[in-house]
């Protein structure tokens, strides 16, 4: 039987495909910031703090989910490649279920969730009553939040990442206009701000939805024997759970460095969380990239082709070395500045500037942590994510335990860019078995 085909792979296709994310990613920090001006014009601390803790606890409980966007991607691209038009019909419906049957469990047992949220995260009495308020809200779009993650992956596969972008938009644009009417227009406070995420959110969903319009109008998504296959929900279920595992893992990283920086006092705290901005913003240019990596390599390992494999491979490493190139020359020659303005204290300002270089070479040397994170994930070779970055955490751990000591702040640093590093090196150590996959 003839291979499928996956079309030609140009540089064109890859930025296609890589810059509406990169955009889309542009617009998520601007909702914050409006979120906290807009309150901030309330007058008061408390219904700034309860936004910001409402809104942390909230995304931290639905970024658990985020599987649920990398394991629509890889699986429906790879259907896509193999020219299995009902299976990848048939994913957008499983990753839906998955969404809403998880946002309703989030409805359901909120109580608890929030209870265990604020032993974690204590606040004053003022804050916590105000941010109850504002998540007992919230947390009814939760259906909505966790089905746009299985929509994006499914357009994500489709290379169809405009309109990922113009969701982003709509949804941040009509969160935005609406915190402006509910909260200084009507002055419904912090509920206000829930009420204006709310409506925005369900609004993304129901946009999403009308993007997916052309798989609702063939039979496959409520080919019911399909979508409850046994087989395909298992390997579901397995790719997800890999996923998860490497994403809480990443997440303890992320989570252990904030906190051990704490113990080295306030100025370096405030410096290692401007410095982080610059990672933040490197990985909202990488993820494009990666993204185009997840599609291209998923179609590629659908239609067994071992050749489309590795230029999709090759041309999306060349665009994530040219981006991370210029980051670092940009970083090395504006860093100081950044610093400048997003801080007026002096001694955050000296203290910064002196851990600048890492940020310098986080693009540099994370680069292929990134970019084989999308291949790996677009081939579905889930468990090696896994089992590799559970090795990386390891040596993450022991370069803490070793570097920390004698240098301090720069060793937490060190130890962060060595763990790129090693998730760069042993996901690379693995790629050969994925390429030789595709030939079977």
């Amino acid at each position: 039987m003839a291979k499928a085909s996956v079309g030609p792979l140009t540089h064109r296709r890859v930025l296609n495909i890589a810059y509406p994310i990169v955009l889309s990613n542009a617009t998520v920090p601007i909702l914050g910031v409006v979120d906290t001006g807009v309150v901030g014009q309330m007058g008061a601390a408390a219904p700034i703090g309860a936004v910001g803790i409402g809104a942390i606890i909230l995304t931290g409980v639905y970024w658990i989910f985020g599987f649920l966007r990398m394991g629509t991607v890889g699986l429906t691209s790879q259907a896509l490649g193999a020219e299995d038009r009902g299976e990848a019909d048939a994913l957008l419906t499983r990753a839906l279920l998955i969404g809403f049957a998880a946002g309703a469990g989030f409805i359901l047992f909120q109580v608890p969730l929030f209870w265990a949220a604020f032993q974690i995260a204590p606040a004053s009495a003022e804050v916590e009553s105000l941010a109850r308020d504002y998540m007992q809200i919230r947390i009814w779009s939760a259906p909505a939040i966790i089905g746009i993650y299985g929509i994006t992956g499914w357009l994500i596969a489709a290379e169809r990442t405009r309109a990922v972008l113009v969701i982003q938009i709509w949804m941040n644009g009509l969160n935005i206009a609406l915190n402006f009417w509910f909260v200084l227009g009507l002055g419904w406070g912090v509920e206000g701000v829930a009420i204006a995420s709310f409506i925005a959110e369900w609004s993304g969903l129901a946009l999403g939805l009308w993007f997916c319009r052309d798989a609702y109008r063939r039979p496959h998504w409520r080919d019911w024997p399909r979508v409850f296959d046994a087989a395909r929900l298992r390997r579901m279920a397995s790719v997800n759970t890999d996923i998860l595992i490497r994403s809480v893992l990443l997440q303890v990283i992320f989570v252990s460095f904030l906190f051990l920086g704490a113990d080295f006092g306030d100025v370096p705290l405030a410096a290692n969380q401007i410095l982080l901005q610059f990672l933040y913003v490197t990985s909202y240019a990488m993820d494009g990239f990666a993204f185009a990596a997840e599609t291209l390599v998923g179609q590629a390992m659908g239609a067994k082709q071992r050749a489309a494999l590795r230029r999709a491979a090759i041309l999306n490493g060349f665009w994530a070395g040219v981006i991370v190139c210029l980051l670092a020359a940009l970083f090395a020659i504006f860093g100081g500045m950044a610093i400048d303005i997003m801080t007026t204290a002096p001694e955050v300002q000296v203290e910064a500037r002196n851990y600048l270089i890492y940020m310098v070479l986080a693009p540099l040397v994370g680069a292929a942590a990134w970019m084989f994170d999308g291949i790996f994930i677009g081939a579905t070779r889930t468990r090696d994510m896994r089992n590799m970055m559970i090795v990386s955490s390891i040596i993450y751990a022991l370069a803490l335990v070793v570097l920390i000591p004698p240098f301090g702040n720069h060793g937490l640093w060190a130890a962060l860019l060595i763990s790129f590093i090693a998730r760069g090196i042993t996901l690379g150590s693995r790629y050969p078995a994925l390429e030789a996959e595709a030939d079977r």
